[in-house]
């Protein structure tokens, strides 16, 4: 055997090129960057390897031929063949046998033979053939590279799907044949003549002509994958997007709905990326009357839009800011027109689920210290049953959304933080300061004796407040040799408030001011013990703290019984702490209210137990039970709380991962005399190697607007046999005895295709747009974009 190593000559690199020069040709390989220094394969970048059986020159002929088990490597590529023949007065280069080309990303091409002119700039292939990146695989007849630009596949297949298993060949699940495939990078864009994708081996579409863009391109304008619906409120639908790209660092995304019953609506979706950030934003648009969920039009033709937009920057180290603008015109069009994608989190302040944030922001954030500053506005789409119904003319009652103008505009909210780095008394102090203003168009509230409002009857002013608060908070933390651990705290905090339009003060103004301290000592003794398999850890916990009466911030006082009405308690101002639940989140927290406006004071003792369990194969499980106990009854607590007596309600915890795969957690507040259950909610999930699925459950005796509340959630995708499997997911009102949404899916699913058949039912009204049924079909074919949809 001859072999020649590290060549540098004109002839061997031009075999060697031929192969490389052929990687471009199928438009499949990726050039890596060479390094100066040796690669894996002890090359550096200019220097080239080749093996052969016999390598000969003929000086009079002008032809350099290597056969037998060539293999030729240079820049990270490997060409091999049974022969190499370079023709210098013909300029041609051959390579036959079995020609292969490997290249560094893991992709290879295969030709029977390939013949190249010697500039590299056109040749040809016969029985040509390619493992792409993404498990793509293509192969054609005959091959031929035009130019540098343009290159042709005849009589060619391409799929994503594996088409061997093990060592016996497998149908692929989906492919595409065509007679001719053009690839064209000066307009990058790919050509299609006669295409016909096969499912299973069998013609299922013929496409003459079409085209898309070339998938090596970054980006080029061009059609995205449409989207096809038939339903009761718009008729048939057809949604074609086209990408517009501006510039290399922006595009827009035009995307035109036509409908059969109601008028057109244009979507659109415009993205620009800058040094320090970027803009996301999306609008649409449509002329039309409103119509309900059976189509029926009713009321004025009119503008009806929506705009959904953020924008995040970076201007400096440890800054950020940015800003997101979220409105609609109507309070249900997402519905109507089935805009997807909506109720996202695109800023650092998200607002609750169907209500829509409008925010400015900027935040500095370092090691030691915070400061954020925004303003924002909140629009609600949520049904609202409180609000009287609007009749129309024939008689049908049309449920509103939320009042808006009860929704507080806040501007500004501030918030800063500064730890020092040495500690103080021996430990960790934080100093925190904050301010927010609300300014109301509308009262929430309902006075006493106040009879509900109409749809004519103006609502009360609404209520504006201005609080600024400075804070200081210390704690340290000290174990003993027999492992009991006292950490003490120390918080000061002084509030400044300035209120218009107080309700009980004739909607006049009223300023207040206050000192609240609380101090304190967090107790815990953990013990554990060590089994064969397992480690049990017991942990007593117990916390006293003190506070001086507070002064709570009064916007209606006190009234005795008269008038035919009962007497009724004082009413705080509570704008940051409504949502609030009393749970073993906040058992040991001295001041169990997570916002400003209330505070909770008095002497307090906070006491519960955990217990863990730890296995040492993984398996888990824990539990803690507690309650709190105080000196004095505590009004300024909501009496869904179960925590206005002296004794509170008894709060549990647990969770569970008894096996691979499989958890639970629960967690209860039971009635602090008949242990009867106030609150609960427990939830498992199960994983294996062929499915998944979940349940949740929640009850709440009184929930926010002093209603019980009763739900179940719960689904899952199982895969039965092989490829097939089912889904399912289902949300049930259990107090109203009725599923909210049903889902019953079909589905199968390989390497390279998803396809599921989802049937699905509505039962939920949102103003006009009553319950629905849809059947929807999903198809996704591995590297051919978007997911294919039709409803």
């Amino acid at each position: 055997m001859s072999s020649l190593r590290r060549l540098a000559s004109t002839s061997a690199k031009r075999v060697l090129l031929a192969g490389a020069a052929w990687a471009i040709l199928s438009g499949a390989a990726a050039y890596a960057q060479a390094p100066e220094a040796p690669g894996p394969d002890g090359l550096r970048p200019d220097e080239l390897y080749m093996e052969a059986d016999l390598v000969t020159y003929d000086d009079k002929a002008g032809v350099a031929t290597a056969t037998g088990e060539v293999e030729v490597r240079y820049q990270g590529r490997t060409l091999r063949a049974n022969e190499l023949v370079y023709e210098q007065t013909r300029g041609v280069i051959t390579a036959r046998g079995n020609a292969q080309i490997l290249n560094a990303d893991g992709t290879s091409e295969y030709a029977d033979e390939i013949v190249l002119d010697e500039d590299l700039r056109a040749g040809a292939a016969i029985g040509f053939s390619a493992r792409l990146q993404q498990n793509v695989k293509m192969a054609a007849a005959t091959a031929v590279r035009r130019d540098e630009t343009h290159h042709e596949l005849n009589r060619a297949i391409y799929t994503p799907c594996d088409i061997c298993e093990g060592d016996e060949p497998k149908t692929p699940t989906w492919s595409i044949r065509a007679d001719r495939v053009v690839q064209d990078k000066d307009r990058q864009i790919v050509w299609y003549r006669n295409a016909v994708i096969q499912v299973f081996g069998a013609p299922v579409l013929y496409l003459p002509v079409f085209w898309h863009t070339d998938p090596q391109a970054q980006r080029k304008s061009g059609l995205l994958p449409p989207k096809v619906g038939v339903s009761d409120r718009r008729g048939l639908s057809y949604e074609q997007p086209y990408v517009q790209v501006i510039s290399p660092y922006s595009d827009l995304v035009i995307s035109p709905q036509i409908n059969t019953e109601v008028n057109p609506f244009l979507n659109l979706h415009y993205r620009k990326r800058f040094y320090s950030g970027t803009i996301d934003a999306r609008v649409g648009y449509t002329y039309e009357q409103d119509f309900d969920g059976d189509g029926d039009r009713f009321g004025d033709d009119t503008n009806r839009s929506y705009i959904l937009a953020s924008g995040a920057f970076r201007p400096a180290d440890h800054w950020r800011w940015g800003f997101t603008l979220e409105r609609t015109s109507d309070d249900f069009l997402f519905d109507k027109y089935e805009v997807g994608d909506v109720f996202q989190s695109r800023g650092p302040f998200v607002a609750d689920d169907r209500r829509l944030i409008s925010q400015v922001y900027a935040i500095r954030q370092d090691q030691r210290s915070y400061l954020s500053l925004a303003a924002m506005s909140i629009q609600g789409l949520r049904p609202d049953g409180s609000r009287p119904p609007i009749v129309l003319p024939d008689g049908e009652r049309l449920v509103q959304a939320e009042n808006d103008r009860t929704f507080p505009g806040i501007a500004p909210l501030i918030e800063g933080r500064w730890e020092p780095e040495q500690k103080i008394a021996g430990g960790r102090l934080r100093l925190r300061g904050s301010a927010v203003g609300l300014i109301r168009e509308q009262s929430h509230l309902t006075l006493p004796g106040q009879i509900a409002s109409t749809v004519d009857t103006p609502y009360a002013p609404g209520l504006d407040s201005f609080r600024s608060t400075v804070e200081a908070d210390w704690r340290a933390s000290y174990t003993t040799s027999a492992g009991l651990r006292v950490d003490p705290f120390v918080q000061a905090r002084f509030d400044a408030y300035r209120l218009e339009d107080v309700p009980g003060r004739d909607f006049g103004s009223d300023s207040v001011t206050r000192g609240l301290a609380v101090a304190g000592v967090d107790v815990s003794w953990p013990f554990y013990r060590r089994f064969s398999t397992a480690t049990v850890v017991l942990e007593p916990v117990v916390q006293l703290a003190v506070s001086p009466d507070a002064q709570q911030v009064e916007i209606i006082p006190p009234l005795a019984a008269s008038g035919g009405y009962p007497a009724t308690a004082a009413t705080y101002l509570n704008e940051d702490s409504l949502a609030f639940e009393f749970d073993e989140t906040n058992l040991f927290r001295a001041n169990k209210f997570p916002g400003f406006d209330l505070y909770e004071d008095g002497a307090r003792l906070n006491a519960g137990g955990r217990a863990s369990v730890l296995w040492d194969d993984g398996r888990r499980a824990s539990f803690l039970l507690g309650r709190s106990f105080r000196t004095e009854r505590n009004d300024v607590f909501p009496a869904r709380s179960g925590l206005q007596e002296r004794s509170s309600d008894w709060v549990v915890a647990a969770d569970a991962q008894p096996f691979r795969g499989v958890s639970f957690f629960g967690r209860a507040r039971l009635d602090g005399e008949t242990l009867d259950v106030r609150r609960a909610e427990f939830g498992a999930n199960a994983s294996t190697s062929r499915g998944y699925g979940y349940i949740r459950y929640l009850r709440n005796d009184l929930d926010l607007q002093g209603n019980r509340r009763e739900n179940l959630d719960l689904g899952g995708r199982l895969t039965l046999h092989k490829n097939w499997g089912v889904s399912a997911y289902g949300s049930r009102d259990v107090q109203q005895g009725a599923w909210v949404v049903r889902d019953l899916g079909v589905f199968y699913q390989d390497e390279c295709t998803v396809f599921e058949v989802i049937y699905r039912r509505e039962d939920a009204v949102s103003g006009r747009l009553g319950p629905s049924d849809s059947i929807a079909i999903r198809l996704t074919l591995a590297t051919l974009g978007e997911p294919i949809y039709a409803d």
